[in-house]
């Protein structure tokens, strides 16, 4: 029909549109926050295009949902500010006549959606995961450049390791700065290695010295060493049993009867609910006076859209911390979204009747 094949060919153009925007301004800034963590220290700088992709996967399924969700509130907008909707009305159509294009053209965004949160935003969170962790477990001297401090993850220590050439194993003139409590030591030694023993991270000091001061009695130490080892970091590596529910098979955590994994299983199919019920929620929200040129409908469907997202992240909350279960969650929160756009929905087609009706009775005979 004209109808439909003309109304699916503008929402799919405005999803494209709005959909490349949308990564654009994504990615731009996870690219600045993923470069914020590199030149901290806290992940490899090899790294930042390998998490910088498993990021924009992570999103991905948000940014389609949001896309969609414009693209209707735009192209029916657009409708409305240049009359092709009365004439559609004109012609015997409803606006309820408009949820069957929607849903079809939806239907693969939709899709797409599941499949990410159900396969691809699991994997990419353990791959993330994994690439922070074996980072954390490399050398402390091959990845601090020469002159750089740096301190420990309770900010307790500061470390000051100098490295020439190829020497990432060992390096020379090592300078430790410690405190605990009042209590503050310096150490300096001529080489040092960092070692690995049960998931600690220790650094083992040759040839130097150890001065300590601060105690209540105000009295100060030196001792001399051959060899000396120094905690840099506790466990920082996570074991396979111990992922986070985001980086979890979605097989697994449907497995799962614990509250958290629960909690994982009803984000991710809340954001595929809410992509349906929100294609149709944008079709009564679109509704303008042509007369009356304005981007109110867009401002609204961006604040419709922050407001739903943070239902679902409630929802999670509640069935992590055991309030509710998961069934019950979904329906909470997806069932009266779906009402209120039914009823929006019957409320559009009823005030257009009546405004039908009024304009025919008002007309000369």
């Amino acid at each position: 029909m004209l109808f439909d094949s003309t109304f699916r060919k503008d929402l799919v153009r405005n999803f494209g549109v709005t959909l490349v925007v949308l990564i654009t301004i994504t990615m731009t800034i996870a690219l600045i926050r993923t470069l914020g963590q590199a030149a901290g220290g806290r992940v490899a700088p090899q790294d930042v295009l390998m998490l910088l992709g498993f990021t924009g996967l992570g999103w991905l399924p948000i940014m389609l949902t949001l896309a969609l969700f414009i693209a209707v509130v735009s192209t029916v907008s657009r409708m409305y500010k240049d009359s092709e909707i009365a004439v559609w009305l004109a012609c015997g159509l409803p606006l309820r006549r408009f949820v069957s294009p929607t849903l079809r053209t939806a239907a693969p965004v939709v899709l797409v959606v599941l499949a990410l949160v159900v396969w691809a935003w699991p994997w990419g969170n353990a791959q993330s995961l994994q690439l922070r962790e074996r980072y954390e477990k490399r050398s402390d001297l091959s990845r601090v450049a020469p002159g750089q401090f740096q301190s420990s993850r309770d900010g307790s220590k500061v470390f000051f390791i100098e490295r020439t050439g190829d020497l990432t194993a060992v390096g020379r003139n090592v300078f430790i700065l410690s405190q605990d409590g009042q209590r503050e030591s310096v150490t300096t030694a001529t080489t040092g290695q960092v070692i690995w023993e049960d998931g600690d991270r220790f650094l083992q000091l040759k040839q130097g010295q150890r001065n300590e001061a601060g105690d209540a009695e105000g009295h100060h130490s030196v001792a001399r060493f051959d060899a000396y080892r120094v905690l840099a970091d506790r466990q920082v590596a996570r074991s396979l049993d111990e992922l986070p529910p985001k980086a979890m098979d979605t097989l697994a955590l449907w497995q799962s009867s614990a509250p958290r994994h629960r909690a994982e299983l009803v984000w991710r199919m809340g954001l595929v609910l809410g992509a349906i019920n929100l294609s149709l929620i944008g079709l009564g929200l679109a509704a303008s006076n042509p007369r009356r040129p304005n981007n109110w409908g867009l401002l609204m469907a961006i604040l419709t859209f922050v407001v739903y997202y943070q239902l679902i992240n409630l929802s999670q909350a509640w069935v992590g911390q055991g309030r509710m279960g998961g069934a019950q969650a979904l329906l909470s929160v997806h069932g009266p979204a779906f009402a209120l756009a039914c009823v929006m929905l019957l409320w559009r087609d009823e005030a257009i009747r009546l405004t039908s009706r009024l304009t025919t009775a008002r007309s000369p005979a």
